[in-house]
């Protein structure tokens, strides 16, 4: 199933997919762990840092083979990239789904670039998100005034014909100095504008009840990505502490259980 089918499936029934990010082969082992344990699809997210790191080829062969190793329903997207270039680069490459993110930029502007990503995504078939509004990246302050506007949401969906969009609704990337507060009723008020599917970045750190209000209002792909990193290090930082073991194979695990752990009560959030 395409994930553009898959989303509006979800919509229509009111539920969300997770979308995780991986880094290496160990986060993405204990991701796909999770999903086979929980019998849930799964978003496989890939920003430029990571392709970086992996490179593109190795990291989407990894992903396809993974998915299939595990019998998972999964697919992967491009996160976060404010290149055309590399969003072409991925679409070449078999990405399901990807991200153009100009929401920094002036409105004519991210309309403008959105809309060619989505001309471009066309003929792939493939998912396209965008972001409206501002969502802090980390390190940044957070701004109520940046929040996603329901009228602004629905004139930028019909204009660039975006599959997805990812909102401003109080969620930040990174970790929370404070328990977040979604504005719940404006992501209603979206909701009601727009049938566009709605992305919620920043699952890191947002109570568990705020997630299933978020869902029931609209939201139907929830990103989770700064957890991952953070439980995978203190994990493997433990492990290693007071040990001189040098085989990997052999540290690496209690790491990725962790990973398993953790995407495990996110999807039992997100499927109840």
């Amino acid at each position: 199933m395409k994930l553009i089918d898959k989303l509006l499936e979800t919509q229509k029934n009111h539920l969300a997919l997770l979308a995780t990010n991986f880094y290496n082969c160990e986060t993405l082992s204990g991701i796909l762990q999770a999903a086979k344990e929980m019998h849930q699809p799964v978003i496989l997210q890939l920003s430029k840092g990571s392709l970086d790191y992996m490179g593109l080829r190795t990291a989407i062969s990894m992903a396809r083979a993974s998915l299939k190793e595990f019998d998972i329903e999964g697919w992967i997207h491009l996160d976060h990239s404010d290149n055309y270039d590399l969003v072409h680069e991925c679409l070449d490459h078999g990405f399901d789904s990807v991200m153009i993110d100009a929401s920094e930029k002036p409105f004519k502007e991210n309309v403008l670039i959105t809309k060619k990503v989505v001309q471009l995504a066309a003929g792939y078939g493939a998912n396209v998100e965008a972001e409206l509004g501002y969502v802090p990246k980390l390190g940044q302050p957070g701004n109520k005034d940046g929040f996603t506007n329901p009228e602004e949401a629905k004139y930028f969906v019909e204009e660039t014909g975006i599959n997805a969009l990812a909102v401003a609704i109080g969620s930040a990337h990174g970790f929370y100095t404070e328990i977040p507060k979604l504005d719940l009723e404006r992501l209603s008020q979206i909701a009601n504008a727009t049938d566009a599917f709605l992305v919620l970045h920043g699952g890191s750190g947002i109570p568990s009840q705020a997630l299933r209000d978020a869902i029931k209002r609209g939201i139907c792909k929830i990103n989770l990505a700064t957890e991952i990193k953070n439980i995978f290090m203190h994990s493997l930082k433990a492990a290693i502490a007071n040990s001189e073991e040098i085989d990997i194979r052999k540290v690496f695990p209690p790491a990725i259980h962790s990973v398993t752990g953790l995407v495990k009560e996110k999807l039992k959030i997100i499927s109840n």
